[in-house]
């Protein structure tokens, strides 16, 4: 019998260890929140928003230690030896619109062996927007998650199955070493709902379900509408966000809210004073988005970092990052050099790269495969030139060597960042504006 996508593999499902291991470390954390809503007794569909490339799938995947498989565009599985690797991985392709009509009807063999991944219990994962943004939003989602649904359901008719939207929300989408907030929502049975709107045809039916998928789906992400007032809105969202947490003091289930799930809170409740003021005090509302327009236009043209905005605590903040780079100065230096090459590498396949969102998948893949190849020819060097009392010990100060050095220089550009708002004082006074609007 051929062997599935989905059947067991002991080399994938050693290697999960490592490459979990390697996304924490590409990020300072990694907040899960909901995994209670995975439903135990059916089989899964998970649906997340698209917004950095190969890290979402990464951080999906990362949810729990079971294997999941993926779907990916079927353009990137046309080198033999690409797809070879692809498979392993286990993602199957799948053809999109603007594939043609053509291309898009070779969908129902990754319908029926995804529906074969589900009858096996493996949870499946799609992102039903179809393609990638680098933005707090949302774009319309596709049909073909609910394709694989229905026929699911026709297929596995004793078997429950969930459509699980998962919202993911990223401190920076380019940024390495940022922090990542998943948020898995309510579920959807699939069965149950089409029982409840079997009075309706199967194309209404998608739309609903897509209408509900949608709207599950905003609630579990900081979603901001992808208008013309994007920019301003994240500006304002950043520059309240830390008052807001302060005299909201978010509760839920009776436990204080912290970190990124506070933050989380306090940025839908930012968006929504804004459409309140858009109701009640239209001309507030204007006169609210032009300064915050006109302090994005400010600050990325200085490249000021947003986090150099929604510090709680400025001046200490700054005087903590100075201490901690001059202690840490001694192992940092060091540290640089001998990841240069991990460094020039990234660099090099950026210069190739169309879309800046696949940034952070790059670090991702450049240190989970470089590193421990330069950690090799490192400790070899190091066993040779000195006895091993010293070999030893400087091998294994070594390993932290890449996340130290970019937390080092995050922490520079930031101060730098943090110099430059000093200095500003023109923006400096619109954050205050922006403030006083939404404190009144």
């Amino acid at each position: 019998m051929a062997k599935k996508i989905q059947d067991y593999n002991f080399a994938y499902d050693f290697l999960r260890y490592y490459t979990d291991l390697a996304l924490k470390l590409s990020y300072r954390k990694i907040k899960y929140v909901g995994r209670e809503f995975i439903p135990k007794d059916g089989a899964v569909i998970f649906a997340p928003n698209h917004t950095n490339a190969l890290m979402d799938a990464m951080v999906i995947l990362a949810i729990d230690h079971r294997p999941k498989v993926f779907v990916a565009r079927a353009d990137i599985f046309r080198n033999p030896k690409i797809a070879k690797i692809l498979s392993f991985l286990k993602i199957m392709p799948i053809m999109r619109m603007r594939d043609g009509y053509e291309e898009v009807k070779k969908n129902n063999e990754t319908i029926e062996r995804a529906v074969d991944v589900l009858r096996d219990g493996v949870p499946f994962c799609i992102f039903p927007e179809g393609t990638h943004q680098a933005k707090y939003s949302s774009l319309p989602l596709s049909k073909g998650i609910f394709r694989i649904a229905l026929s699911a359901v026709e297929l596995m008719p004793d078997t429950p199955l969930y459509i699980v939207p998962v919202g993911l929300r990223y401190g920076s989408f380019f940024r390495f070493r940022s922090t990542v907030r998943v948020q898995i929502g309510e579920p959807i049975n699939v069965g149950r709902f089409l029982s409840e709107n079997a009075e309706i045809s199967q194309a209404e039916q998608i739309t609903a379900m897509r209408d509900l998928l949608t709207e599950r789906m905003h609630r579990s992400i900081f979603h901001i509408p992808n208008d013309e007032d994007y920019d301003a809105m994240y500006e304002i969202c950043a520059t309240v966000v830390k008052r807001q947490v302060k005299n909201y003091k978010f509760v839920v289930d009776g436990k204080p809210l912290k970190g990124l799930d506070a933050h989380f809170e306090a940025n839908i409740r930012t968006i929504r004073e804004i459409a309140q003021l858009r109701e009640s005090q239209p001309e507030v509302a204007e006169e609210l988005l032009r300064l915050g327009k006109e302090a994005y236009d400010m600050r990325t043209a200085q490249s000021i970092s947003l986090k150099s905005v929604s510090v709680k605590y400025p001046i200490f903040s700054r005087i903590l990052k100075v201490l901690f780079l001059i202690v840490t100065l001694p192992y940092t230096l060091p540290a640089s050099l001998l990841t240069l090459p991990l460094n020039g590498v990234t660099a090099w396949v950026f210069t190739m790269l169309k879309d800046p969102a696949f940034r952070n998948s790059v670090r991702y893949l450049v240190n989970l495969v470089v590193w421990p190849v330069l950690m090799i020819i490192y400790s070899v060097v190091a066993y040779i030139a000195l006895p091993w009392q010293w070999a030893l010990p400087i091998t294994l100060a070594l390993l932290p060597a890449p996340i130290v050095a970019q937390e080092s220089w995050r922490l520079v550009r930031l101060l730098i960042s943090d110099i430059k708002l000093l200095m500003n004082k023109p923006l400096r006074l619109k954050y205050r504006e922006i403030k006083r609007i939404l404190t009144e």
